[in-house]
């Protein structure tokens, strides 16, 4: 996989990832994005993700490599049905 250094870059792993675990998502977009552990010596991105899947949305938290691109935690923030 090829680094992940810009927010585009970040946005395409984390749909990449994203429609691997839930298949076709919609309105897919990053919440909040965070260099990981710290500003100084970031190895990673903390993105925060939110997408609609079969009528849900979803919140999700993916840990991204800046490196290889490689997703290394995916966590399930909130599931909820829209208003």
């Amino acid at each position: 996989m090829k680094p992940v250094k810009t927010e585009a870059d970040v946005q395409s792993a984390a749909k990449n990832a994203v429609e691997a675990l839930y298949g076709k998502v919609e309105g897919f977009r990053i919440r909040t994005l965070l260099p990981f552990p710290t500003e100084h010596k970031a190895e990673a991105w903390d993105a925060q993700v939110v997408f609609m899947s079969k009528g849900m949305q979803y919140t999700v938290d993916l840990l991204i490599n800046r490196d290889d691109g490689q997703v290394t935690n995916a966590r399930l923030i909130d599931q909820m049905a829209p208003l």
